[in-house]
């Protein structure tokens, strides 16, 4: 059975309403999905490490339109593990923990990894949001659009734009 990595935030968590949020609370400035292209999420959201580092931030996050039907007819056919870059923030790994058994319970404990770099797991695919990752990955990629890759084309990644997508790449 192949397996396949998938990145929680920016994939299966949609991070950017709260950053949204946070950012014009705090500055009075609100942005659009087009203001931020191109820029990794700290460039985009100067305070977005002191957001990410506190308490519950991850706790509450909306779900990746479309991600809890897909993940679930995957982990059918696949070898599921969910990845997150979490241990630099630890305040985020209860939160995170909470959030994918809250909203993906077919998930079990056994399918989660919460690491500081992710080119130290083995797997067939990795879906991820952050071509950091996708580009040490010697496996299939598969690149999911998010305003930090917007303007990356890589030929060896292969492009999602949503969950539908991925389904059709992978459960044809």
């Amino acid at each position: 059975m192949k397996r396949i990595l998938v990145d929680m935030d920016g994939v299966l968590a949609d991070i950017f309403p709260r950053f949204f949020e946070l950012h014009e609370k705090e500055t009075g400035q609100r942005l659009q999905m087009r203001d931020i292209e191109g820029l990794v999420e700290a460039d985009a959201f100067p305070n977005q490490r002191k957001w990410v580092s506190a308490p519950g931030f991850f706790r509450d996050l909306p779900v990746m339109q479309g991600s809890h039907e897909a993940l679930k007819k995957l982990n059918d056919k696949f070898h599921i593990i969910v990845v997150s870059l979490a241990t630099e923030f630890p305040n985020s790994l209860t939160d995170k923990q909470l959030w994918i058994h809250e909203h993906f319970p077919f998930i079990t404990w056994q399918q989660i990894v919460f690491c500081g770099n992710k080119n130290i797991l083995q797997a067939d695919i990795m879906i991820d949001d952050h071509p950091k990752n996708l580009d040490i990955f010697p496996g299939e990629t598969i690149m999911f659009t998010q305003p930090v890759n917007i303007h990356i084309s890589n030929s060896r990644h292969r492009r999602a734009d949503s969950w539908a997508e991925i389904e059709k790449i992978l459960l044809p």
